[in-house]
C-alpha cells in the first residue's frame, strides 16, 4: 500500500513559518501534520527561510532530496528587500536550498547550491523531475531575466546526475503574452505534463504537454475548460500526485482570503492526458497552514518511521 509524504512550509508573519515541515496520509485524502506542527528542518544559511519546495527520491542512490527557494520574507521583506517584491524578484537569491537523506528522517544540514548567475532575479519555486530519455534529473524553476530587463518570469532548467554537479541553466518555457512561474513536471505513458501558473491571459494555471521533459510544451485546451469556473489570481503553486486507484489529484494552493480560508484545494482527474479535473473539496481534508509544498508517495514503513520519530 502506498502512503504519502507533504512537504510545504507555513505562511506566518514569524521566522518558524519559512522553514520544513511535513505531513503524512495514508490514502492522499486525509493529513496530518507531523511534529506537532512544528518544523522538521531549519535552514540557517542563505536568508535563513526556505519556501516553496519540491521533493524527489533519486532512484540511482536511494536518497532523498528536498529542494527550496531561498527566501525569508520574516527576515528580508523588512530589511534587505524593504517592503518590495520587485527588490526580491531582482536581487533575490541567486541559490536554491537542498536538504539530502538516506531515510526521511535524517537528514544533512542545509546546503545552498548557487544555479543563477547575476542576470538572473530570484530563483523561485523548484520542483524536479527524472528525465528517463537522458538517465538524469531536471530541476527547473522560474525566475526574471536581464534579458527582458527583469519582465514577465520564464521557467530554467538545470540537468544534474548526483544533485551536486549542475549544467548551466536554460530556458524550458516562456509564455508570450505573459510570465510564468510554478511549474511542475509528471510523466503519464511516456509524455510529460507541465502544470503552472500563468501570470495574466487567463491568470490561472495551465497544463502543456509535451514528448520531452525539456519541451516543446503545448497547451492542454481541456484542462483550460475545466478550470472555467476556477476564480482568476487566487490560485497558485500546482502539485500533483498519482493515488492508489491511479487517479491523479492536482493540488491548487489557494491564497484569495487572509488567514485560515486559505489552503490546498483538491481536484481528479482520471488521468493526465484527458486534462478533465474535477473539484473535490468534500473528499479531502488538510490542516490549515500546508502551503507551496510537494507531495511524495512513500512506503508504509516510510510512512510509520516519518510519523514515530523524535524530531528535535
Amino acid at each position: 500500500m502506498q502512503t504519502y509524504l507533504f512537504v510545504h512550509f507555513r505562511e506566518k508573519a514569524t521566522p518558524d513559518g519559512e522553514q520544513v515541515y511535513f505531513g503524512l496520509s495514508r490514502d492522499g485524502c486525509h493529513w496530518e501534520a507531523v511534529n506537532g506542527g512544528a518544523p522538521v528542518l531549519w535552514a540557517y544559511y542563505g536568508d535563513k527561510g526556505v519556501r516553496d519546495f519540491t521533493i524527489i527520491r533519486c532512484e540511482e542512490n536511494g536518497k532523498f532530496y528536498i529542494i527550496a527557494t531561498d527566501l525569508s520574507l520574516a527576515y528580508g521583506m523588512r530589511n534587505q528587500y524593504r517592503h518590495s517584491w520587485d527588490e526580491i524578484g531582482r536581487n533575490g537569491s541567486k541559490c536554491l536550498a537542498l536538504w539530502e537523506s538516506d531515510n526521511l528522517t535524517d537528514w544533512t544540514e542545509q546546503r545552498l547550491v548557487r544555479l543563477g548567475n547575476e542576470d538572473f532575479g530570484c530563483l523561485w519555486a523548484p520542483d524536479v523531475i527524472c528525465d528517463r530519455e537522458q538517465g538524469d534529473y531536471v530541476l527547473h524553476w522560474s525566475s526574471s531575466h536581464c534579458a527582458n530587463g527583469y519582465g514577465p518570469k520564464g521557467i530554467y532548467y538545470s540537468r544534474t546526475k548526483d544533485f551536486r554537479s549542475f549544467t548551466e541553466p536554460k530556458v524550458l518555457y516562456r509564455k508570450y503574452d505573459s510570465g510564468v512561474i510554478d511549474s511542475a513536471i509528471y510523466e503519464e505513458d511516456g509524455r510529460y505534463y507541465l502544470f503552472v501558473k500563468s501570470e495574466a491571459n487567463p491568470a490561472k494555471i495551465i497544463l502543456l504537454a509535451a514528448d520531452h521533459v525539456t519541451g516543446p510544451y503545448e497547451r492542454v485546451e481541456s484542462f483550460d475548460r475545466s478550470m472555467e469556473t476556477v476564480e482568476s489570481g487566487l490560485y497558485e503553486a500546482p502539485t500533483a500526485v498519482r493515488l492508489e486507484d491511479g487517479k491523479w489529484c492536482l493540488f491548487l494552493d489557494y491564497y484569495g482570503v487572509p488567514g485560515e480560508g486559505q489552503g490546498y484545494v483538491p481536484f481528479v482527474a482520471e488521468s493526465l492526458k484527458s486534462g478533465e479535473f474535477v473539484r473535490a473539496d468534500r473528499a479531502f481534508s488538510f490542516p490549515y497552514g500546508f502551503k507551496h509544498g510537494t507531495i511524495l508517495t512513500i512506503t508504509i514503513e516510510e510512512y510509520e518511521r516519518i510519523k514515530g520519530h523524535s524530531w528535535r
